[in-house]
């Protein structure tokens, strides 16, 4: 990952207003920084979210709570707890998609 554009700074995330996206069930609750070419997020999954879309995007994200079960189109399904993390590049071939029965906050970065 090159980082360009981004001088260095400091994000208060409780400062971050949230923007509500919703899932094919529940909502996720997005804190974000953008800029140059990096967007940062502090993510949560409402009990019983499950993303409405499959995501080519690649991603480093960190469980900071709850538990996060990620599938790939390819079948293969991952679950994560709290100081788990998973990587993926750009994908568009494997795409993944994230659920949650308990809820799950989450540091992302792409």
């Amino acid at each position: 990952m090159k980082i360009q554009d981004v001088p260095f700074g400091v994000t208060r995330w409780e400062d971050v207003e949230p923007t509500e996206h919703r899932g094919e069930e529940g909502v996720a609750l997005w804190r974000t920084f953008e800029g140059g070419n990096l967007r940062v997020r502090v993510v949560e999954y409402s009990p019983g979210y499950r993303a409405d879309h499959w995501c080519a995007r690649g991603h480093v994200l960190y469980v900071l709570s709850g538990t996060l079960v990620t599938e790939l189109k390819d079948g293969r399904v991952f679950t994560l707890t709290p100081g788990m993390s998973y990587q993926a590049e750009d994908d568009p071939e494997n795409p993944h998609r994230s659920r949650t029965e308990t809820g799950a906050t989450l540091f992302i970065v792409d």
